[in-house]
C-alpha cells in the first residue's frame, strides 16, 4: 500500500477545533488516529475538540498524560484517548488494552512512536507543526488505507 499525504493549514485554535469536529463526524469504531508533534504542537487541543464534538453532553476532557488512557462514551461508540509520552515499553501498551481497542473503538493516540510495531497499518497519522504565527498550525495527514481517501478529500474541500 502506498502512503498518501495531504496538508491542512490552521490559522487558529478555533480552526483546528473545526477541523477536528469535521473529522470526528466521519469516524467509526475501529478508526485509529495517531497524533504526532512536539510538546505544545496542538495534539491535545485537537483530541479534546474531536472528543467534545462527539459527546452528547459537554464534559471536561483532561489530558491523559498521567492516566495514560481516558475513555468516553459517545453515540458513535467509545473513544479511547491515549497519551503514551510516559510509556517505556510496548508491554505497558498491551497492559492498557489499547491494542484490543484499536479494532473496536475510536482511538486517538498521542506520542504514537511508543507503539513501535504495534501501530495499526490502517491508522491515519496527523503530524502537527507550529505555523508562521503563534496560533497557526500545519497539520500533515499520512495514510495508506483507502478508507481515509474520501474522508480527507471531503475535509479538504
Amino acid at each position: 500500500m502506498a502512503t498518501k499525504t495531504r496538508s491542512f493549514h490552521s490559522s487558529s485554535p478555533d480552526e483546528t477545533a473545526r477541523f477536528a469536529a469535521g473529522l470526528a463526524a466521519k469516524l467509526s469504531p475501529g478508526d485509529v488516529i495517531l497524533l504526532e508533534g512536539d510538546v505544545g504542537a496542538g495534539k491535545t487541543h485537537f483530541a479534546r475538540a474531536l472528543i467534545q464534538s462527539l459527546l452528547e453532553q459537554s464534559e471536561d476532557v483532561p489530558s491523559p498524560t498521567f492516566t495514560l488512557v481516558q475513555t468516553y462514551a459517545t453515540p458513535r461508540g467509545e473513544i479511547w484517548h491515549a497519551d503514551l509520552y510516559r510509556v517505556t515499553s510496548t508491554l505497558e501498551i498491551e497492559e492498557l488494552g489499547l491494542i484490543d481497542a484499536f479494532g473496536t473503538e475510536i482511538c486517538l493516540v498521542e506520542w504514537p512512536d511508543r507503539l513501535g510495531t504495534l501501530a495499526p497499518a490502517d491508522a491515519l497519522t496527523l503530524a502537527f507543526q507550529a505555523g508562521k504565527t503563534d496560533e497557526a498550525r500545519q497539520i500533515t495527514a499520512r495514510w495508506s488505507a483507502a478508507r481515509w481517501d474520501d474522508l480527507l478529500g471531503a475535509l479538504a474541500a
